[in-house]
């Protein structure tokens, strides 16, 4: 009887549009990856020190706390601040690019995104994250 393959690269994407969560999430979700969806910063912050994750997708404009708070407090919690935390949304302003790095962002991912460019990086963590073990 072969096993069940293990998921075993966690996503959290904390967005409010859920055509959006929708859209990532499928494109996202396969037998190795899991994604796990908030719809606001509180409920992002709260799953984010809840379980490991391999990558954190945010978007900015969040209801109760904005994505570059929620970046700041997880970025300066020990647990939680080695996680990869990539931006995802159409706040494309140089000082918003800025204040998302200062808060501890790893990247930034302008929407509309190309699913493409989402896949890859994932690809590119899952392969890291596979080389480190």
């Amino acid at each position: 009887m072969a096993a069940e393959p293990q998921t075993s690269f966690h996503i959290l994407l904390v967005e409010d549009e859920p055509v959006i969560r929708e859209l990532v999430s499928s494109m996202l979700s396969d037998g190795a990856v899991d994604v796990v969806c908030a719809a606001d910063g509180i409920e992002g912050l709260k799953l984010a020190k809840s379980r490991p994750f391999h990558l954190i997708l945010m978007d900015v404009v969040l209801p109760q706390m904005d994505g570059v708070s929620v970046c700041r407090i997880l970025k300066s919690d020990p647990a939680t601040a080695r996680v990869p935390l990539y931006m995802l949304t159409a706040k494309a302003k140089k000082s918003d690019v800025e204040s998302a790095t200062l808060a501890g962002a790893d990247g930034y991912i302008h929407k509309p995104f190309r699913g493409t460019e989402l896949m890859a990086l994932v690809d590119r963590l899952r392969a890291a994250a596979s080389a480190a073990h």
